[in-house]
């Protein structure tokens, strides 16, 4: 499904000999070394990119258009420096970039995904969690994957041994509420950039954020409380309509990939009138995220992550 035997065959084809380059192996991911990697970009040479981190693995997964084109080893967060797991936007890109944390230790390819002090970068791989925090890759991954992302991009970091897999609609954008409801639209506020919805089943809210930025939200009713967090990413649309891929998320207890039924994707409403504004922004690559918790701490206007599990 993942065209994976092909992934590593040109993994394969296209393998240097030495670390910190592609691996040249016809074997499993799992085999890897610290400090190798695969890299077929030419498996899917179009589309959305995702970005997901496995702890439990020490692996990141580079997706373009739902297929596998990267597998890096990485070194995350030691104990006491705990890489924080959930879904975060990139928010800030820097190919020379030296940490104003930490004396000033170099952390070229950098890409930020809090203003925390987390962020992808390259780095020295040991073969087991060593960094403050941040996500440590091979250099030359480092240097691939940077120029393969944007600002805004999904990164998911995530303990459960999951990757994306295609589901149906999701439930919030399959149903609309006939009445008249309170909702904000200010595209003006970030005109480009990746779109980012989340819901909060605790606020009956959706907000609307492009590059970071919220650019709307609205009162959303649900037909059931939200039980668990799950996210979403848009990977085409056809005529046949939307596909999505469910993100694997900390903890999550229902199985990745499992197919929502007709009744869950008609759970969500929105009003009729914001629905059909919040469609005309929809493109692969939009994430949508289904949360329990309130979202009243985020300030409109400002950059922020998606979610991050370990918040309050």
């Amino acid at each position: 499904m993942w065209k994976l035997a092909a992934f590593l065959a040109l993994g394969t084809a296209t393998a240097a000999i030495s670390q910190s380059s592609p691996v040249e192996v016809d074997g499993q991911i799992e085999q890897l070394k610290p400090g190798e990697y695969l890299w077929a970009p030419g498996i899917a040479p179009a589309g959305p990119v995702i970005i997901v981190v496995n702890l439990k693995t020490q692996r990141a997964y580079a997706y373009r258009n739902g297929v596998p084109i990267g597998v890096s080893t990485v070194s995350t967060g030691a104990a006491g420096h705990r890489t924080p797991t959930g879904v975060f936007t990139i928010l800030q890109k820097d190919v020379d970039h030296v940490s104003n944390i930490y004396s000033d230790a170099p952390m070229p390819f950098m890409q930020r995904l809090t203003w925390g002090g987390i962020a992808l970068h390259a780095g020295n791989l040991p073969g087991y969690p060593a960094s403050h925090g941040c996500v440590r890759l091979p250099p030359a991954f480092a240097k691939l994957l940077y120029g393969l992302t944007r600002l805004g991009m999904t990164v998911v970091i995530t303990e459960a041994s999951t990757v994306p897999v295609a589901v149906p609609v999701p439930p919030v954008l399959a149903g609309e509420y006939d009445v008249s409801v309170d909702y904000d639209w200010h595209p003006e506020r970030s005109a480009t950039g990746p779109v980012s919805i989340v819901i909060s089943g605790r606020d009956r809210r959706l907000v609307v954020l492009r590059n970071g930025v919220e650019i709307g939200s609205s009162a959303i009713v649900l037909d059931d409380p939200v039980a668990v967090t799950a996210a979403f990413t848009l990977q085409s649309i056809d005529a046949a309509g939307q596909h999505w891929f469910r993100l694997p998320l900390p903890g999550q207890p229902t199985p990745v990939g499992a197919e929502l039924t007709a009744r869950e994707q008609a759970s969500g409403h929105l009003p009729v009138e914001f629905s059909a504004l919040l469609a005309t922004i929809l493109k692969p690559g939009t994430t949508i995220l289904v949360t329990r918790d309130t979202l009243k701490a985020a300030g409109t206007g400002q950059p922020l992550t998606v979610v991050a599990a370990d918040a309050p």
